[in-house]
């Protein structure tokens, strides 16, 4: 089972890459490549390695965002989101300029957990919210082990995301594909059921064409209360701060960011 199981998860790796928008293809060719994926803990081979920066050039330049990977197995010890903020400042990442528009995943190994923050448009684009989104997303993969599969969602979904106006919700149906396709059927649905209900002429018969109204009418009606009972219940709150989600803040160099952090 585990053997169909890593086969499964490979052809979902590449058949994610390969389904590339339209936009991104036409990237794909004035796109040039720098590292955006550093993976410092090892997590990832060399295939995998190539697929993910290859996805985070290109889908990162239609959106003029860099979408980094940062792995690491924090042999100093330090807090993910001070690792984050010491990576952009030391790195200067972003898509036109030096510690411009970025967004950037960390994956503490040490401590088992992650860091999402987003730069400039990245940080209005992919605010706390919607990157604890993301990281909700990718959070089942990371405790399996799925690295690889995981990134790809990142990169995906921070495509998505950024893409979408500012304070709008980017889970709404009005996103989704199959709404659409919904209402074109709904339209047709209507139009047919016009034509068929004409085609046939108009029916005259109703309900008084078989009720006698001399003998018709309500026997009996009763209402009955007895008594309203109330009853009170303590809701307990979970005590779990596992998926915790951090925020932003301000790196020592002064860059702003969002973020969101928690654990796998």
């Amino acid at each position: 089972m585990k053997k169909y199981g890593a086969i499964v998860a490979v052809l979902l790796f590449f058949a994610v890459f390969l389904a590339v928008p339209m936009e991104v293809k036409g990237e794909a060719a004035t796109t040039e490549m720098k590292p955006l994926i550093y993976d410092e803990a090892g997590l990832l081979n060399q295939e995998e390695y190539d697929v993910l920066n290859t996805m985070a050039n290109q889908y990162g330049a239609v959106r003029e965002t860099d979408i980094i990977i940062y792995t690491t197995n924090n042999p100093d010890n330090m807090d993910v989101m001070k690792m984050t903020q010491n990576f952009y400042d030391d790195h200067g990442p972003g898509y036109d300029r030096s510690h411009g528009n970025a967004v950037i995943l960390t994956m503490d190994m040490r401590n088992r957990e992650v860091y999402l923050a987003g730069f400039y448009k990245a940080e209005r684009y992919l605010d706390d919210d919607r990157l604890t989104k993301i990281r909700h997303e990718i959070t089942p993969d990371l405790m399996n082990g799925n690295y690889g599969l995981a990134f790809q969602k990142y990169i995906l979904s921070a495509y998505k995301y950024l893409a979408i106006r500012p304070g709008v919700n980017p889970d709404s149906i009005f996103f989704k594909g199959w709404l659409h396709l919904a209402i074109a059927l709904g339209l047709a649905s209507i139009i047919v059921g016009k034509m068929v209900s004409n085609s046939g002429g108009r029916v005259t018969v109703n309900r008084q064409t078989y009720e006698d109204a001399s003998s018709s009418g309500v026997l009996a009606h009763q209402d009955l209360y007895t008594h309203t009972t109330t009853t009170k219940r303590k809701i307990e709150k979970s005590s779990s701060s596992s998926s915790s989600g951090g925020g932003g803040g301000t790196t020592s160099g002064g860059h702003s960011h969002s973020g969101s952090r928690g654990s796998f």
